[in-house]
């Protein structure tokens, strides 16, 4: 082809063409901040008096805020039907520890959805679905992962964490460390789609908060608050929640210095109730509960210049925030389960959308209430005019009957018709040797205990294990090893002078290993100097890691088993937790 001057004066329109074609819409971030036991009346737009949430009450100001939001009355329920969009008792969760607080293998998270449509995945803070890989978040869709596995932590400063399987120790007051992760990924990905879930964990107990912000709350005179029973503690939450605003900030600030704020979109709420009888606008009910107090939520979200500032009538729950978040962000979620979260996008979009009619199911423990746009019918099949009555003072069965036999009907079906997991029935090994698995960790949480040991705390999540006085005590997990082979083995332990020279086995079937205690170790428990109100889980103590040499694990399902072969003083070790991690 031979170029002529025709085809020279051609290419400056060509670029003007190629210049005026329409951008292509970009495919928004999105955040998820979810605060542990913050109940919706922990913040000063809710109009409690006792606290300033400036950075919080802006994502309020300049974006959507949902009047009837719900999760379920405790952690692991709630994160369970936030990731799946599916009720927790569905997903196999039914307890918030030793193993039930897992989402069953066949479950598709929310960060697998937004990970299959090319978005960088990360999760900074309280994981609790899972600890062992394939349960693990790193397995579950997250890229990154910096925080903790259990259901609660014993220490908010410089805490052991850890970092995509391998322990690390914090750095500072842990929501600021977390934050301070999150901030780091948002600049490191800025130039291409994020998923970030930024899950803290306060003002979840033990109450302990940096003394800039204590300093605060411990004088303070409280309005809202004046009649609570337990000051210091509600001092203490309201602390903590100021310091999550600050946090707040600081991610904010980030966004709008790279200029992501119009295409993230960012979501705010909390797992359940207030963690105490604190101020919530008179509520029924606290953490724990199916009343309104129990489970209503905040929800905000914001995506500036696309979601109108405004309040959302529709009633909504966890359970609608992966179908809503993915069609907000125009990807599939191809979850071939079916979902019980509806897509909430044009009500969100066009606050004209008529509301839809739909149920909530709100259960734990045998306890069931129902939510609908306008009732609420109670685990003792009281009903109550929500619209009207939010603080559940009013039983209105006989004023409104249809409302009241249909809701019954509801409920009496769900509880016929619905299989609810359960310790006595779950099946469920702990997996060893998973693939993408570096260290494995198997914590006392998760032991079953035989003899006179015991968990340092009836709340198991952040315990060790003590009183292992005679050869007939024993600790062990079922377990399950997906690949055989040799194990690097580290256990973490205390023990005195006087228990040296004791000795104990680790054994899988016909394998085991031989231990000799040569090392005391004997550190005192910390955290009462930390905390501003008692707690109510146990306290901590720094546990010596102890190589214990190398054991082949066969593959198969059989009991990893700790016992003691010769105890010197008065008991063998305190234990903590074991890490193994397959030898290439």
């Amino acid at each position: 082809m031979v170029l002529t001057i025709r085809h020279f004066l051609f290419i400056p329109f060509l670029f003007l063409f190629i210049g005026c074609q329409p951008e292509q819409p970009k495919t928004p971030n999105i955040i998820v901040i979810m605060t542990d036991d913050q109940g919706w009346g922990d913040l000063s737009y809710q109009g409690n008096q006792d606290l300033e949430t400036p950075n919080i009450d802006r994502i309020a100001k300049e974006g959507a805020v949902f009047k009837n939001f719900y999760v379920s009355p405790v952690c692991s329920p709630t994160r369970a039907e936030f990731l799946t969009g599916r009720y927790h008792f569905r997903s196999g969760v039914y307890s918030t520890s030793a193993g039930g607080e897992r989402l069953n293998l066949g479950e598709k998270t929310i960060a697998e959805v937004f990970k299959q449509a090319g978005y960088q995945t990360a999760l900074y803070g309280k994981w609790h679905s899972g600890m062992q890989h394939p349960y693990h978040p790193n397995t579950r869709g997250f890229d990154d992962f910096y925080g903790f596995c259990s259901g609660h932590w014993g220490n908010y400063f410089d805490p052991i964490l850890e970092h995509n399987g391998e322990l690390v120790k914090g750095k500072g007051f842990i929501v600021d460390d977390l934050t301070q992760h999150a901030t780091r990924f948002i600049k490191e990905n800025k130039d291409q789609p994020f998923f970030l879930y930024l899950s803290l964990n306060t003002p979840h107990s033990p109450m302990q908060v940096p003394d800039q912000y204590w300093d605060r709350f411990k004088e303070k005179k409280l309005v809202s608050n004046q009649d609570v029973s337990n000051p210091l503690h509600t001092r203490a939450a309201l602390a903590m929640c100021e310091n999550i605003d600050d946090n707040i900030g600081n991610l904010l600030t980030v966004l709008e210095q790279h200029e992501l704020e119009e295409n993230t979109i960012i979501v705010y709420l909390s797992d359940n109730g207030p963690n105490g009888r604190r101020w919530n606008a008179g509520m029924k009910g606290t953490k724990g509960t199916t009343d309104e107090g129990g489970t209503r939520s905040p929800l905000l979200m914001q995506w500036k210049n696309k979601i109108r500032p405004n309040t959302i009538e529709q009633l909504m729950g966890a359970v609608d925030l992966l179908p809503t978040l993915s069609a907000l962000a125009g990807i599939e979620n191809k979850i071939e389960k079916p979902l019980d979260g509806i897509n909430f996008k044009s009500t969100i979009l066009d606050t004209n959308t008529p509301l839809k009619p739909r149920t909530l199911y709100h259960y734990w423990r045998g306890v069931t209430s129902l939510r609908n746009q306008s009732f609420r019918l109670d685990k003792d099949n009281h009903l109550y005019h929500i619209e009207k009555d939010r603080n559940q003072t009013q039983k209105v069965n006989n004023q409104y009957p249809s409302e009241f036999n249909s809701l019954r009907t509801l409920k009496e079906k769900f509880l016929k018709t619905t299989i609810f997991p359960k310790k006595e029935t779950d099946n469920r090994p702990l997996p060893l040797g998973h693939s993408k698995a570096g260290w494995v960790q198997l914590p006392a949480r998760d032991a079953l205990l035989y003899g006179n040991v015991q968990r340092s705390n009836r709340y198991p999540n952040c315990t060790f294990i003590t009183n292992w006085t005679t050869l007939d005590d024993t600790i062990s997990w079922d377990v399950e090893v997906l690949n055989p082979g040799l194990y690097e083995v580290i256990l973490y332990y205390t023990c005195t002078e006087e228990n040296l020279d004791s000795r104990f086995n680790l054994e899988l079937g016909k394998n085991n290993l031989e231990v000799k205690l040569k090392t005391a170790h004997d550190p005192e428990l910390y955290g009462a100097a930390q905390d501003r109100s008692p707690r109510i889980e146990s306290y901590v103590k720094d546990f010596k890691p102890l190589n214990i040499g190398e054991l082949y694990l066969e593959e198969g399902r059989d009991k990893l088993v700790l016992k003691a072969t010769e105890i010197y003083g008065d008991q063998m070790m305190d234990f903590r937790m074991i890490l193994l991690r397959r030898k290439k």
